[in-house]
């Protein structure tokens, strides 16, 4: 009996150091991702005075949920109307509605351009990335879909230290611009999986997969209706 609990003594003990270790690694791995990236988020007035005139080749949204009646979230409204913000300050003369449009009923990014081109960015400034899946795909596809070499990222702060980190780590220059207006339902648990999603990414960046889809290049230098 002696030597059983010994046994189970000494598993336990290195359970609970894998378990601790996780945690460190965890931390440490979202406490470098956000070090790295938060040098680059501004706001877009900010980012305006800094640029002095110089343009980023785009201006890069990054999709959220469509409700069923075809209508933008308020989360994702916000990213886009600070995109047309970013737009319209000359950030950028074209920008990138990214997001899922991985099913047929389903359609993130054409809701983001038709609600941009009813205020006022012309059509062939927009871009639609319809196979921006994850952030990590994003980035990548600006870079090598839209061949853009310097961006600004539009999303919520929690979002921004991620997207900005896996655009770096591409080579693209970036610089990101939060928009958080509002404190939205759940915020808690989108804070907690952002988290995770960090760990993945850090991997992702590491080893630098392709996304699941690539396909012809569209340059942002040309017209985005290509893309429709």
């Amino acid at each position: 009996m002696k030597q059983k609990r010994k046994r189970w003594s000494r598993w336990l003990k290195l359970l609970l150091i894998l378990i601790f270790a996780g945690i460190l690694t965890a931390g440490g791995i979202n406490w470098f991702m956000i070090h790295q990236s938060k040098k680059d988020i501004e706001t877009a007035r900010q980012l305006a005075l800094e640029q002095k005139g110089k343009k980023a080749d785009a201006v890069v949204v990054l999709g959220a949920k469509v409700r069923k009646d075809g209508s933008m979230c308020l989360m994702l409204k916000e990213r886009v109307d600070l995109g047309i913000q970013a737009y319209k300050q000359g950030l950028a003369d074209r920008i990138i509605m990214s997001g899922d449009h991985g099913a047929e009923g389903y359609d993130e990014v054409s809701t983001m351009k038709a609600y941009a081109i009813k205020q006022g960015i012309p059509s062939e400034h927009i871009f639609k990335d319809h196979a921006g899946f994850s952030t990590y795909e994003t980035m990548y596809r600006a870079r090598d879909v839209f061949k853009a070499k310097s961006i600004v990222v539009v999303t919520q702060k929690y979002h921004l230290y991620r997207a900005v980190y896996d655009a770096k780590a591409l080579g693209l220059e970036v610089k990101g611009i939060s928009c958080d207006k509002a404190v939205y339902k759940g915020d808690k648990a989108r804070k907690f999986r952002e988290a995770i999603a960090r760990i993945k990414d850090f991997g992702y960046t590491a080893v630098k997969p392709k996304p699941k889809y690539l396909g012809k290049a569209v340059p942002v230098s040309g017209n985005g209706n290509t893309t429709d």
